[in-house]
């Protein structure tokens, strides 16, 4: 890493790297959790289940203020997964990700297809990112779905496929990001990472955790933080303890 990109991941403060998961119901409890957290992280994440219950409407209000991550993993055929993720920069959402398993030429498409639309519409062009392996997965999952390589090395090859297709990162297990940083040098490839937990929690149905002071020293750029922020009875004081074992 050169002292100029050294300098440039340090500028951004360990708050500013947290999207807090917003997966609730419906879009009053998101909202309740907002208000709560306001601008005392980077972002929020929408995942499947409140883009089911709020729709896009809701991402594209939340959009205006706040930096949203939209996790929906897209995964269809290379013409499908572009136009969603058109779809998904017309929303106005910061960063998106795609499945890296779709390929090569499917995250390429989308990358084309959302570049062209947002230099037409004159937008900048969210950050694009594609998910190697699910954290709830481990190698005997891997192993249920025919996949013989260890997960280590699938999360590498993805990594290397996603970078080769154009994106902006990947979403990958803080256990493997010490292993991309080693395979990938330009710093300016994305990590981003979920499974994020206090010291003191527990895994819930997530394998492959850490903490977010673990995650940030292995290189990751951003964390996802759900449950022990969202569950919490006082959520801001359940944020500013997981800040405070970051220090």
């Amino acid at each position: 890493m050169s002292e100029t990109q050294s300098a440039r991941h340090q500028e951004i403060t360990s708050k500013d790297r947290i999207f807090v998961a917003l997966d609730v119901p419906d879009a009053a409890a998101a909202t309740q959790i907002v208000s709560e957290i306001g601008d005392g992280v980077g972002g929020f994440k929408i995942g499947l289940q409140l883009f089911a219950a709020a729709g896009p409407a809701f991402v594209r209000e939340l959009a205006r203020s706040h930096r949203i991550f939209l996790d929906l993993k897209f995964h269809d055929i290379p013409n499908t997964v572009a136009m969603a993720s058109v779809e998904a920069a017309r929303l106005g959402v910061w960063m998106f990700n795609v499945h890296a398993s779709g390929g090569r030429e499917m995250m390429a498409h989308a990358r084309e297809a959302v570049e062209k639309f947002c230099n037409t519409e004159g937008m900048t062009r969210p950050k694009m990112l594609a998910v190697t392996a699910l954290t709830s997965s481990d190698e005997a999952t891997m192993k249920e779905i025919g996949v013989e390589a260890s997960i280590d090395e699938q999360v590498v090859r993805l990594a290397k496929l996603t970078q080769a297709a154009g994106l902006d990162g990947i979403v990958a297990s803080a256990k493997e990001v010490t292993l991309v940083r080693r395979e990938i040098t330009d710093r300016s490839f994305l990590i981003v990472t979920p499974g994020i937990r206090p010291i003191s929690a527990t895994i819930d149905d997530q394998k492959r955790v850490t903490t977010l002071a673990g995650a940030l020293a292995d290189g990751s750029d951003y964390v996802v933080i759900g449950r022990p922020i969202t569950q919490a009875a006082d959520r801001s004081a359940a944020l500013k303890a997981i800040l405070n074992e970051s220090e």
